[in-house]
């Protein structure tokens, strides 16, 4: 009874048409180190003309990498997020590597179940958005990782892992800047989710410029819907020291603030003065056009894989490389919403 061949090539064939043993192709599919040019080409077009994939399943099972890398993010559905995914998943093709994308919707014992099913599935490592920086039920988690990890557009406090953020506190104070040079003297700045990492650092980048100014802080941390935006801008307006200006920390805050200021027919700039943190797609379009803080979002996806990359190549990386928090810069594009004629 004749053997029944296998329809996928093995290694063993490929070294036997290529003339080398197991070992030298076993070093070309991991890189070709220690390998002659001429035998690596050899070997790699007998790879091609058989079709030969090597099985990533028996690979894993001996101690190598899986190939895979995780994305814990709190929503696909952001676009700043999305933006980001796409430019990490770029660098990890780059790498001949999967990108796994789970979301958490900053809720901590979500990212905690979302970091063990990448544990449990062997990945080679992570990028986590963290909800909360100070978290210890994920602090200790993380102590216990053995994997590479960088955390992006929040750091986690307390340990020497590596982030890549935006300079929030920069960014808000620049914003900030710009409306007092308008000459606006009543300065709203409205948000939700006080808690987060960048959102404390934009409210401390205002308050810094506000106070700088000689002006009062009106700070509102309790919009988490249009709904919530309309009723503050409502309740601003009717008071007897109404804003002349908005700084709306997020970019759906920014949106949710806009229609209710077309709805009640507020006009923008004349009567209220609207600056926003984050681009979006239509800001240009609108009108008023809306001014902005635009953070460098695909630099900052990107600059995670490769950092994060980087460490799972090195092995163990320095205490300085460690503990680095690499941060970009924002710009303002100021546009007609805060009173500007823009070209």
């Amino acid at each position: 009874m004749t053997k029944k061949k296998s329809k996928h090539p093995t290694l063993s064939e490929v070294a036997k048409k290529a003339g080398v043993g197991t070992t030298t192709v076993s070093r070309v599919i991991n890189g070709g180190q220690r390998v002659d040019p001429q035998t690596l080409a050899r070997v790699q077009r007998v790879i091609e003309s058989l079709g030969y994939m090597p099985n990533q399943a028996a690979r894993i099972l001996k101690g190598d990498r899986t190939r895979t890398i995780g994305f814990v993010i709190p929503s696909i559905a952001d676009p700043f997020f999305s933006s980001c995914a796409e430019a990490a998943q770029a660098i990890a093709r780059a790498h001949e590597s999967l990108l796994i994308v789970l979301t958490t919707q900053n809720e901590v014992h979500a990212e905690v179940e979302s970091v063990n099913v990448l544990l449990r599935h062997r990945a080679d490592g992570f990028i986590l958005a963290p909800g909360n920086s100070q978290s210890q039920l994920l602090r200790n988690l993380l102590k216990r990782v053995q994997v590479p990890v960088v955390t992006l557009d929040r750091p986690i406090e307390g340990l020497p892992i590596p982030a890549v953020v935006s300079d929030n506190f920069s960014g808000a104070q620049l914003a900030t800047r710009h409306l007092i040079e308008h000459g606006y003297k009543r300065i709203a700045c409205l948000t939700g989710e006080p808690t987060l990492y960048t959102m404390r650092e934009r409210i401390a980048g205002y308050q810094k410029e506000i106070e700088s100014a000689g002006l009062e802080m009106i700070l509102d941390t309790s919009i988490k819907d249009y709904r919530s935006a309309e009723y503050a801008l409502e309740s601003m307006l009717a008071g007897p020291n109404p804003p002349d200006a908005l700084l709306t920390l997020k970019n759906s805050t920014t949106i949710f603030f806009f229609e209710a200021l077309q709805k009640l027919g507020v006009v923008v700039p004349e009567r209220v003065a609207l600056l926003g943190y984050d681009d979006f797609e239509l800001a240009a379009t609108v009108r008023p056009s809306i001014s902005v803080v635009q953070q460098p979002i695909e630099a900052l996806g990107r600059t995670a894989a490769e950092l994060l990359f980087a460490r799972m190549l090195d092995g163990a990386a320095t205490e300085k490389n460690k503990a680095a928090i690499v941060q970009l810069h924002t710009r303002l594009i100021p546009r007609a919403s805060c009173g500007c004629r823009p070209q």
